[in-house]
């Protein structure tokens, strides 16, 4: 069974006073762009089985934002995260998921998308490198289970950034 993993940094953030990093909500522009990468999915990932979620306040406004209604896990470990925790968060995925969106944070989903992916030469490979920001995702397949989504082992096959 093909597998997709799509890794989605939050929406732009506001910066207000006194309000710690993990607690910063989305600017208008991060709601904007959220929903128009929730737009970008419904029309190109017909099901979406699961989200991996980080719990700071951002991300789950994103995610909010975007109107997917998978079954959500909000993990903590996320925030701040290093591509090895992340991939080993993508191969704890039930193996049931077929399609699974990440919402994270910079550098983690950049980093990680370029881990995972074997094709490094590609077309969608030369724009993420350029830049990932706010609201991007980077959608990899997957020929092997879950647990199996090793460095090298995916193919970017999109990079989009909804503007």
């Amino acid at each position: 069974m093909a597998r997709t993993l799509i890794l989605m940094r939050h929406g732009k953030s506001g910066y207000p006073e006194g309000v710690a990093d993990h607690e910063r909500p989305l600017a208008p522009r991060g709601q904007r762009e959220a929903a128009l990468a929730g737009d970008w999915l419904r029309e190109t990932q017909p099901k979406i089985d699961a989200v991996l979620c980080s719990t700071a306040t951002r991300t789950r406004e994103t995610l909010t934002a975007t109107g997917i209604t998978a079954p959500v896990t909000y993990e903590s470990a996320i925030y701040e995260a290093s591509p090895h925790t992340l991939i080993e968060l993508v191969q704890l995925a039930d193996e049931s998921v077929e399609t699974l969106l990440l919402v994270g944070h910079s550098p983690g989903m950049p980093w990680t998308a370029w881990e995972l992916a074997a094709n490094r030469n590609s077309a969608a490979a030369e724009d993420m490198s350029r830049k990932f920001p706010t609201s991007a995702l980077a959608v990899l397949e997957f020929d092997r289970p879950w647990a199996a989504a090793d460095p090298g082992t995916g193919e970017l096959v999109r990079f989009h950034v909804p503007r």
